[in-house]
């Protein structure tokens, strides 16, 4: 008889322990987690919040899903993260010009800074490219074109702010021409836009444009660097060719998170980054997509804002499209 007392006041112990302690048993994470990211599918943002879902859930035990969600540069996605509970189930894929530019283009309901990145690990290449069989053949062709048609030249990008068209912009500035820009959902669109000779010129991503280079559907003129890149080849950059001002807005990418999210969630996330970034596999992956891996501390982002602040802010004020924030 006292056995069996025994054995209920134990069960008795166990329940309420487990009731006491739910969390017991589903600690972080226990379930798919969400990556958001702001441009279409196809694009290279889209095309690295892949790669990430493909390789972390290899040092996180659970999935992860891309969900795309288009607008304002990253607005959107920041909108999704702070109106949703700060449990580390939901990451966004944001680069710093985001932050420095883009937000202080338009107005939002929200403290950008109620986002923290949780690393850095990736510096997108961008440039300006044309048609394969389009008849300008440098940058200053371009330009001449430009120069003797005014308001005629129409070109695409992802969004007014975004470092790719900030860059093409600055260039315009100085060389005293007058465009007109086209903006896009996202590279998919904007690549449509140009093959199918509705713009012509396009500044976007490498990784989402690289497979037209390649082929010869599309031909660079300059790319936003104050140094060549081996991929793409022979490609002159914005600083040898006297535009230095549009090798300084670095788009810098990196994995973002609500700043209440817990402390022992962000150092799994951050542990789990780290080992990711080190995989074979994805530094293969970005290798094949053909940008330049940048693994780094959430300051190095953060510094990187500040330093693009000084130059995007007197830019935005005088284009006449600055709002703050």
């Amino acid at each position: 008889m006292w056995r069996r007392t025994l054995l209920l006041v134990l069960a008795t112990i166990l329940v309420g322990s487990v009731l006491i302690h739910p969390a017991q048993g589903k600690e972080y994470p226990s379930q798919t987690i969400e990556i958001l990211c702001p441009f279409t599918a196809g694009g290279s943002f889209d095309l690295y919040s892949r790669l990430i879902a493909d390789i972390l859930p290899k040092y996180l035990g659970q999935p992860m899903v891309v969900i795309d969600k288009p607008g304002g540069a990253g607005t959107t996605i920041i909108a999704d993260m702070l109106n949703s509970k700060p449990d580390g189930y939901k990451l966004g894929i944001l680069d710093a010009a985001y932050f420095s530019t883009a937000v202080k283009t338009q107005k939002v309901p929200f403290d950008p800074r109620n986002v923290i990145p949780l690393n850095t690990f990736l510096e997108l290449k961008l440039g300006l490219t044309v048609r394969g069989d389009a008849p300008w053949k440098t940058l200053n062709d371009l330009l001449d074109y430009a120069k003797k048609n005014p308001g005629k030249l129409k070109w695409g990008h992802s969004g007014r702010g975004l470092t790719s068209y900030m860059n093409t912009r600055i260039i315009f500035e100085k060389a005293g021409i007058k465009t007109i820009d086209v903006p896009y959902k996202g590279s998919p669109e904007s690549i449509a836009a140009l093959l199918g000779g509705h713009v012509d010129a396009i500044s976007q991503p490498h990784g989402a444009i690289k497979g037209h280079i390649q082929s010869g559907a599309m031909r660079y003129l300059v790319v936003y660097s104050d140094r060549r890149y081996g991929d793409p080849s022979d490609v002159p950059c914005a600083k040898e060719i006297g535009f230095p001002e549009a090798a300084k807005l670095m788009p810098l990418l990196g994995v973002w998170v609500h700043k209440d999210t817990p402390p022992e969630v962000k150092m799994i996330l951050t542990n789990a980054f780290k080992k990711a970034f080190l995989d074979p596999e994805f530094k293969k992956g970005i290798e094949k997509i053909g940008d330049e891996p940048v693994f780094g501390e959430p300051n190095l982002m953060l510094d990187l804002i500040k330093k693009q602040e000084e130059v995007s802010v007197p830019i935005l004020k005088e284009l006449g499209i600055y709002v703050g924030n």
